[in-house]
């Protein structure tokens, strides 16, 4: 019959049907997440110039590894390179050995991660609750979880979190100790953070519910692996603790405080204005419960817990495994990291990092769980009220499976943009050329936002720019900063010598200029530089008052190329007065 073939084909144990339906269930998981992975590819590859948003920060630097002779003494990339994971380096070091560009490798590198990332995650699910359509369900949520959200697709060190702790999990439920060890040891070389996280996964492991109380395990064999996994967290984290950074040291919760770059509007916003709503759910400081909840699909893993007090209501929670309590005890030991990170605030970096990760995991893996508990309790309820003469349960349940089953497939059709890359369009393809055909060893000041794209479409230096005004190690942002100020003052000073002691300071070589910057609305406006003050205060003043900025004087005489309301300006004809 028709529906117990469908009945079968959702609800069946993979210990009882043949490995070539595992086959089609796993086959069809990757199928998506490669549809998903070519849907980004798509827009990727869409114009010329085409970079994913954090890539810009990440990413323009390793150009330095086709040419050593681009962003030298360049703070930014300095910086960018100093914090980036070794690992991470590496992958990226390799592919450019081989010729190929990094920007061109990390629109391609998604791709295998996510496939990576699909074949783990379908190995844990099977191994919590052993029915592939299951597995199938929980891969397909995160899937489209991942698809909303740029982490994978940035091919940023956070595109390593899902593969590495999705591998952790399924080789230590599988007690396979040297891949177990081998995962731990990954996440240590491209998102430390994580290291953390499977640690106190490990140290919650070895402990047993024994005599009405929580006891170290009895079970040797399992505290030596338990022991050995911590072992290798600690060897892999060693060369952090040891690690001195150039560019620290990190600053305080007292000093982010004082900074408006932390506060409401600021660029990197972490307090909130009295609403602990936000400040815990939501952001840098939060634990990110909306984003763990999209697709929304994901909230019927809440349900777990209750359906398995009910066996005789939902036959198939009894074939879930004891694996199952690794998911509440790697909910413990990200909430455990939250709160550590904000007790130590920000020496651990930002609270977020190792609770919405994790808990976008755990639910993708419970609701996809929980979906097919509910489709084979609907059929055994149709069984059981459904004689032959009386088809109509049979009916109800075959309407509710083909409904959950359409929600669960149709998803990425019902929101507005899918799938979510975060990618950039650059419009300024000649302001690109013109730049690539400078020296390498120019330096760009600018405080126009199209210099954000200079140094991946340009490959071109430049003193600032808001996408690199990251604040957590003091050494770099107070040069940041100040560099911030001081170009503020310059382009609205009237003192044509404080653009000139501006320009031998930093050596800059070319100012970027947008023709409407004089217009004190412009600066109004523009909530990023609003940061910085009093220059930015002062300067909107001084446009008021008529005091015309020296800068602008030297537009007419200095300008070297045009474009879309853009100026570039050579710095020696500024500090001479004219071209030569």
């Amino acid at each position: 019959m028709l529906t117990a073939r469908i009945h079968k084909l959702l609800t069946t144990s993979s210990t009882r049907i043949s490995n070539s339906q595992v086959i089609f269930w796993f086959s069809l998981s990757l199928t998506f997440a490669a549809i998903y992975s070519f849907l980004a590819l798509q827009e990727a590859f869409s114009a010329q110039y085409v970079v994913q948003d954090d890539a810009r920060q990440h990413v323009f630097w390793m150009e330095r590894f086709l040419d050593s002779e681009l962003f030298t003494n360049d703070l930014i990339a300095d910086y960018f390179q100093a914090v980036a994971p070794s690992g991470y380096t590496t992958v990226y070091r390799i592919a450019t050995t081989f010729g190929i560009n990094p920007f061109l490798f990390n629109k391609l590198l998604p791709v295998f991660l996510s496939l990576v990332t699909a074949s783990y995650c379908f190995g844990v699910c099977l191994q919590l609750l052993p029915v592939p359509a299951a597995a199938f369900s929980s891969t397909l949520l995160l899937s489209q979880a991942l698809g909303l959200t740029d982490a994978i697709v940035s091919g940023t060190p956070k595109a390593f979190i899902y593969p590495l702790f999705l591998a952790f999990i399924y080789y230590l439920l599988r007690g396979s100790l040297l891949p177990c060890l081998g995962a731990i040891a990954m996440q240590g070389l491209f998102y430390p953070q994580l290291v953390f996280i499977s640690a106190g996964t490990l140290l919650l492991q070895m402990l047993a519910w024994q005599e009405g109380g929580l006891r170290l395990s009895q079970d040797k064999r399992h505290r030596l692996f338990c022991l050995a996994g911590l072992a290798v967290a600690l060897l892999v984290m060693l060369p952090y603790a040891f690690k001195t950074n150039e560019f620290g040291p990190v600053i305080t919760a007292a000093e982010a405080k004082d900074l408006p770059e932390f506060l409401p509007g600021g660029r990197s916003r972490f307090f909130y204005d009295d609403d602990p709503g936000k400040f815990w759910l939501k952001g840098r400081s939060g634990i990110r419960l909306a984003s763990a909840l999209t697709p929304v699909t994901n909230a019927l893993g809440f349900l777990l817990p209750l359906l398995l007090l009910f066996p005789s209501k939902f036959p198939l929670v009894k074939q879930i495994s004891k694996g199952i309590t690794i998911l509440p005890k790697v909910l413990l030991a990200s909430l455990g990291m939250f709160f550590a990170a904000h007790a130590l605030l920000f020496r651990l970096h930002l609270p977020s990092r190792y609770a919405g990760h994790s808990l976008r995991i755990i639910m993708t893996l419970t609701s996809g769980i929980v979906l097919v508990v509910l489709i084979d309790a609907i059929w055994h309820w149709a069984k059981q009220h459904s004689p032959l003469l009386f088809p109509i349960p049979r009916i109800i349940a075959l309407i509710t499976t083909a409904f959950l089953t359409g929600v669960l497939l149709l998803y990425p059709f019902l929101v507005d943009k899918f799938p979510l890359t975060a990618y950039k369009v650059g419009t300024m393809s000649s302001l690109y050329q013109f730049f690539q055909q400078q020296p390498k060893t120019s330096l760009i000041a600018s405080l126009a936002h199209e210099v954000n794209d200079l140094p991946t479409f340009a490959q071109r230096s430049i003193l600032i720019g808001s996408e690199y005004a990251i604040p957590y190690h003091k050494g770099y942002y107070g040069q940041f900063r100040q560099r911030t100020l001081d170009l503020i003052e310059a382009q609205y000073s009237s003192d044509s010598k404080v653009v000139r002691e501006f320009i031998q300071k930093y050596g800059v070589d070319f100012w970027l200029v947008n023709q409407a910057a004089f217009n004190p609305d412009y600066l109004k406006k523009d909530r990023w530089l609003r940061q910085y003050q009093p220059v930015a205060k002062q300067a909107i003043k001084n446009i008021k008052r008529g005091k015309i900025p020296a800068l602008q004087q030297s537009i007419e005489v200095c300008s070297m190329f045009e474009t879309q309301g853009l100026v570039v300006l050579e710095a020696d004809c500024i500090l001479s007065g004219r071209r030569k």
